[in-house]
């Protein structure tokens, strides 16, 4: 009768251990959600803040058409990813990226164009955005770091193998031109 009961309290702690393991990768699981959705809320405010910035600069910036096009079509494609998975979402983003430190060093060469208001509002509502992209990168790369030790990670590794979780992306720059400051001239 003792054997029973024993084997009865070892089934009893091997679930209670594979039930808080369980509970434990869902809750990092929702945490790397949570952090790329505050990724998506910063780009989001970012995309909106572009339109804003392309009409202020046209009048200004009259020969730089191309610039002003390829930050345009960068913007489209990212807002197109915007469902996609981290990493073609990851390689659009770095290209709008690249795309806005070009037209912000053709903003050099129209001294008028930097002391507009308007123009100078929305440069620091735009660097304001950036930073809070970085740091939203940041955090949603260390939830995924966690929520990825707690899978591949002995006993946990036992429960998400059984129960299907999959390891989570990294934000990654993809753009090599992303990893470079844009040069900026003053002649």
């Amino acid at each position: 009768m003792i054997a029973v009961y024993v084997i009865i309290g070892i089934i009893a702690v091997l679930l209670i251990l594979f039930i808080a393991t369980y509970n434990s990768l869902v809750r990092w699981r929702n945490q790397v959600k949570n952090a790329w959705a505050q990724i998506d809320v910063q780009l989001k405010r970012r995309y909106d803040l572009i339109p804003n910035i392309i009409e202020t600069v046209k009048g200004y910036m009259k020969h730089e058409r191309e610039t002003l096009e390829a930050v345009t079509k960068a913007r489209n494609l990212a807002q197109q990813l915007a469902s996609g998975g981290v990493g073609e979402r990851g390689k659009a983003e770095g290209e709008l990226s690249t795309a806005l430190g070009r037209l912000l060093a053709v903003v050099e060469r129209y001294p008028d164009l930097k002391a507009n208001q308007n123009f100078l509002a929305l440069q620091e509502e735009l660097a304001s955005t950036e930073n809070k992209i970085s740091f939203s990168r940041q955090y949603y790369n260390d939830s995924a770091l966690k929520y990825n030790n707690q899978i591949q990670m002995f006993p946990s590794n036992l429960v998400a193998g059984v129960t299907g979780f999959k390891v989570g992306e990294f934000f990654e720059v993809t753009v090599a031109g992303e990893r470079e400051a844009p040069k900026v001239s003053f002649t």
